[in-house]
């Protein structure tokens, strides 16, 4: 075999860290990726993975001939890249994936202005709650909103931040007297949201005066899907956390009222993650440049207004 595909092959397998999963992800068999790497630790006479039934673990030599073969591949992809203009111009077809609410709001609409500035791009927009992996789902993008990314081989852009505030319909609202802090909160049904940005047992809840940690006792209902708790709250189910970008479109129609209106949750990031090392082809890099005029210029403006709605209603 090429000692090249031998070095990719391996660098995929310390990537994903299973045969099956490199097999899979290059339409191949176990056995030939497997063979790969025993052709290159022979080449080398250095043994670069200690294999046992259950797992895999790089060695020294291993982690050290890694990183050396990523810097190569990289370079000859990008040379190869260069050649063919991947760099210089969009094309192909752009997976990208992201969270439910933030994909139906924001990312909806910036795929398809996406798609008019450059119409020779396809793009497959994938939503759901989970924390995919780039490398085996062969996608371009991942859009996350989290306080801080764990480590990974991965390159991140901050694209914009997002916070959540507590709403409640009118209907519920003129049944149970708002509340005037934090505290009376015990006295309402909290709806509980947990999702792969957001943690359902506390509330952490800022102000100009400080913060505040509120833990919703006795829910009885809760939801994984931020739409879902729009429709809940619209139809007078008790107080919960929406994002901005989920509740901006109820607190304009007045289909939902701001609770504790002077609160809100800590700030979240929003992220654009993609797999590329040493560079980013041309539509990536130019979906992410959109990404952070679109979306993070919209993020911008909601907390913006929700400030302005803070200040006049605490007049």
């Amino acid at each position: 075999m090429d000692k090249l595909y031998n070095m990719s092959v391996f660098a995929k397998v310390v990537e994903m860290g299973s045969f099956t999963a490199v097999a899979n992800h290059l339409d191949t068999t176990v056995g030939n990726v497997s063979r790969a790497v025993t052709v290159l630790e022979e080449t080398l006479n250095a043994r670069l993975l200690q294999r046992s039934t259950r797992r895999l673990v790089v060695t020294d030599a291993g982690r050290r001939f890694y990183e050396r073969s990523v810097s190569i591949l990289a370079d000859l992809e990008h040379a190869e890249a260069e050649a063919r203009d991947a760099l210089l111009e969009p094309s192909g077809t752009l997976r990208v994936h992201a969270v439910p609410g933030l994909g139906r709001q924001l990312l909806t609409r910036a795929v398809l202005a996406y798609r008019q500035a450059y119409p020779e791009v396809s793009v497959d927009l994938l939503l759901s709650q989970r924390m995919p992996n780039l490398l085996e789902e062969q996608l371009d993008v991942a859009v996350v909103i989290a306080r801080a990314l764990p480590d990974s081989a991965y390159v991140s852009q901050k694209i914009g931040t997002s916070h959540c505030i507590l709403a409640a319909s009118p209907a519920y609202l003129a049944k149970h007297p708002a509340p005037g802090r934090p505290e009376d909160l015990a006295d309402h049904t909290c709806i509980q949201l947990g999702t792969v940005d957001h943690a359902p047992d506390e509330w952490q809840l800022q102000s100009a005066a400080g913060t505040v940690a509120y833990r919703p006792a006795g829910s009885h209902f809760s939801v994984n899907d931020m739409e879902a708790m729009v429709v809940a709250l619209r139809d007078g189910a008790g107080i919960g956390l929406l994002a901005a970008f989920s509740a901006i479109d109820d607190l304009r129609q007045g289909t939902l009222v701001r609770v504790l209106p002077q609160f809100h949750t800590y700030e979240r990031n929003v992220y654009a993650m993609y797999p590329s090392r040493q560079f980013v082809d041309a539509k990536i890099k130019s979906f992410v440049d959109i990404l952070k005029t679109r979306v993070g210029g919209e993020l911008a403006s909601y907390a913006i207004e929700l400030r302005i709605d803070i200040a006049k209603e605490s007049t």
